[in-house]
């Protein structure tokens, strides 16, 4: 709770002074707990009685981007955001977003590329991405020399999943083929 990323089991054992697999099996233990799964089926009824519950807490603890950390469940997200975010408004820009999510789809991607695929400039765009941490250089281009950008933890933390892998397959979201010869042959014309 009180480290700003994510957790790596390693870096608790060393913490704690456990050995890797016992924090593997405590953090997996207090996983369960805190999803309400620490009862067994026939003690259910005696539960309540001996202080422990069978429903799921207001938090979670999630192995997210190489690492373990605590977050508010998804149902309390609302309630919890109006205490964290009362008088922020830090949202991305509808410019920001679309170069985001064109860096993280082609990563690692110089400036010039995403400018072609965006069809603007993005140069202030990808200087409030580095700032606010969603990317960063990952080394540069060796037949050009540019810098390219990738997506930090930071950016799989705030998205919820653990890799680039893990965002959604944009194919079905393509329109579909039907019809493409008739637009390469209108071309020719």
């Amino acid at each position: 709770m009180v480290i700003d990323e994510p957790a790596t089991a390693t870096a608790l054992a060393t913490g704690l002074n456990l050995t890797v697999d016992a924090v593997e099996s405590l953090l997996a233990d207090l996983q369960r707990e805190y999803n309400g799964y620490t009862v067994n089926a026939p003690d259910v009824d005696d539960a309540s009685f001996n202080g422990f519950s069978t429903t799921a807490r207001g938090f979670e603890l999630r192995n997210i981007a190489g690492g373990w950390r605590i977050y508010s469940r998804a149902e309390f997200a609302e309630i919890v955001g109006g205490f964290v975010l009362e008088g922020q408004t830090a949202r991305l820009t509808q410019a920001a977003l679309e170069t985001l999510a064109v860096i993280a789809y082609r990563q690692p991607v110089s400036r010039a590329r995403v400018s072609a695929i965006r069809g603007v400039n993005v140069d202030s765009v990808v200087r409030t991405l580095t700032q606010r941490g969603l990317i960063e250089d990952s080394g540069t281009d060796p037949e050009s020399g540019a810098i390219l950008y990738r997506t930090t933890s930071y950016f799989l933390e705030r998205m919820g999943i653990g890799s680039v892998a893990e965002l959604p397959q944009l194919s079905p979201h393509l329109p579909g083929l039907e019809g493409i010869e008739e637009f390469y042959d209108a071309g020719r014309m």
